[in-house]
């Protein structure tokens, strides 16, 4: 696979070594003719010059690349490079950092960003994913912003706790795709029993992320669990317990029921930017 990176600071030559050691063929553009003897990246190709002018993408023969990566400093330069590779050399996939997370709305396929790689973002969500329990959490965006990786650990007071993965009604755009339990990984199947502590992840849409938010959230505990029903045994059929003397059984759990029944939990950006449309 070919691969342009366009900037070769810390984090386009650190993506270079990489890709250079699963055998792909990379080129690095930088403005600045020094960086290519400290980079220190054997068996890359290197062009110096300015990646937003045309000409130079075009003496990179951009169009033969499979993949771009913008990796500079400067969020303006990784969009420009994203939209110039997608709408003048049909690249088939773009890869943009986003230096600002302010600026990060811009970076979709209106600029021909096909993954905005987020870097305070992602490790805020590790860092939510290690210590947030009970809440999900975006992992990572796919699609330009249309789906998502997202995780949630199970409490281990959860109404899920015993349920099996065919027993939920998961919303329709929300796939679960791994159980992590006990720092192993496992493919779900339906009859897989969910347990405290474990950590399943899905790919959802965003706009399903708030009903999956919801369904395993506590509050929704009683609507999903199982329940006894008001015919069911003991404290309901018989004088003890009801506070009723003969005849009175039936009578006296009615009551007692539709109080139960009646009950229901309530569950319950805009950005500033500058004149050209950046923060920063």
């Amino acid at each position: 696979m070919k691969v342009v990176i366009v900037g070769a600071g810390s984090v386009g030559s650190s993506i270079a070594r990489e890709l250079l050691a699963h055998k792909h063929e990379i080129l690095l553009i930088d403005l600045k003719p020094e960086v290519i003897g400290r980079s220190g990246l054997r068996g890359a190709h290197w062009l110096v010059g300015d990646a937003c002018e045309l000409s130079t993408l075009q003496d990179a023969k951009l169009e033969d690349a499979d993949v771009v990566v913008s990796a500079t400093g400067d969020d303006k330069v990784n969009l420009v490079v994203s939209l110039l590779a997608k709408t003048e050399f049909g690249i088939g996939r773009t890869v943009g950092r986003v230096n600002n997370p302010k600026n990060d709305w811009m970076f979709n396929d209106s600029w021909g960003v096909d993954v905005a790689v987020n870097t305070p973002q992602l490790m805020t969500a590790l860092v939510e994913e290690a210590v947030e329990i009970g809440d999900l959490v975006r992992l990572l965006t796919l699609q330009t912003g249309v789906s998502s990786i997202v995780e949630f650990t199970v409490p281990h007071d959860s109404h899920a706790i015993g349920l099996t993965v065919g027993d939920i009604d998961w919303p329709e755009d929300s796939t679960l795709v791994a159980i992590l339990r006990d720092q192993a990984p496992i493919t779900p199947s339906r009859d897989d029993v969910i347990d405290g502590g474990d950590e399943l992840f899905f790919v959802t849409t965003i706009a399903a992320e708030d009903q999956l938010r919801e369904l395993l959230s506590p509050g929704s505990g009683e609507e999903n669990a199982p329940s006894e029903g008001p015919g069911s045994g003991e404290g309901n059929g018989s004088g003890e317990g009801n506070g009723s003397g003969e005849g009175q059984d039936g009578a006296a759990a009615a009551p007692a029921t539709a109080d139960q029944l009646g009950r229901s939990d309530q569950l319950g950006r805009s950005d500033q930017l500058d004149d050209d449309g950046f923060d920063g």
